[in-house]
């Protein structure tokens, strides 16, 4: 049998697949009174508006032709990565607030970056692949990284092209296989683009409030997991698949409005006596608690 010899991509590729499916982090047995603590956040979600909720949607997309629609899905989640969400109004395309808000753009960056290429054209991997990268990067500008996101899209045409017949794919390892596609990323556009669920959009909101209630803990440890995959892998191990859709607006949204990365509202959480971590971030000294605590110094 011929020896055969990794290639660059090939090594790349089995790097992320293998992130997808890590070792055991955390034990398949289900949190003490997680269906509990999941309801307290539903009803705090229904009674308070969260700034996801108000993302609007156009409905331009929906008149595109499948296979461009998909497209269009791809170069949009691609976008939307390390594109900071700073809790304003905006809207992006082919979105309903169904859909997993690590997709949505609460300040419309990524969205306005997404509506230029489609009013220049340039919203499908034929004339993304004959496009100036010059040209792409001063229309995706100010997203996070336009300049190597300028270059992967044009990449990401040119695969598209070449072994899809101008199509995504349509598997999560040929996802993964794309240039600028990690594994949330590539879980989003299944979902999306193929309706194809397979694993849960975790993102900073998701893996924050996770380890707080102790979700993806080793079991009879306090050891948290690292990092979002690390949580998407752990959560997977236990939350019933009817739930990885829903779980994710519905920790963002309870993100933005009450456990919030700095000061959460632990005292008008309803849950917060099933929280292991309610009141122990003490909150930030304001600036009027700092010069009093400097002026008895003095």
């Amino acid at each position: 049998m011929p020896q055969t010899h990794p290639t660059r991509t090939g090594v790349v590729s089995t790097l992320k697949r293998e992130s997808v499916t890590l070792g055991s982090f955390a034990s398949s047995e289900s949190p003490e009174n997680w269906e509990k603590v999941l309801e307290g956040i539903r009803h705090m979600r229904s009674s308070e508006d969260a700034p996801v909720d108000s993302v609007g949607c156009e409905k331009a997309g929906s008149s595109l032709p499948p296979k461009e629609r998909r497209f269009a899905v791809l170069a949009g989640t691609l976008l939307s990565s390390q594109t900071k969400d700073h809790v304003t109004h905006g809207k992006f395309l082919f979105l309903s607030k169904n859909l997993p808000v690590c997709f949505h753009d609460s300040e419309g960056i990524m969205s306005g970056a997404v509506q230029r290429l489609l009013e220049n054209g340039l919203l499908d991997p034929y004339s993304i692949e004959k496009a100036d990268e010059d040209t792409i990067k001063n229309l995706i500008y100010p997203v996070g990284f336009y300049t190597r996101k300028a270059s992967n899209l044009k990449k990401v045409a040119n695969i598209c092209i070449l072994k899809y017949n101008g199509d995504i794919p349509s598997s999560l390892e040929q996802l993964l296989e794309l240039p600028g596609i990690g594994p949330k990323i590539a879980h989003l556009v299944l979902h999306i683009a193929w309706n194809d669920v397979q694993g849960i959009c975790v993102d900073t909101h998701v893996h924050r409030i996770c380890n707080r209630l102790g979700w993806v803990t080793r079991p009879g440890t306090n050891q948290k997991t690292k990092s979002p995959e690390e949580t998407r892998e752990a959560l997977q191990k236990w939350l019933p698949k009817e739930e990885w859709v829903s779980i994710n607006p519905l920790l963002v949204g309870f993100g933005q409005t009450i456990c919030a990365p700095l000061r959460p509202r632990c005292g008008v959480c309803q849950i917060n006596s099933l929280c292991p971590s309610a009141f122990k971030e003490a909150p930030r000294p304001s600036s009027k608690s700092k010069k009093s605590v400097r002026e008895k110094l003095e």
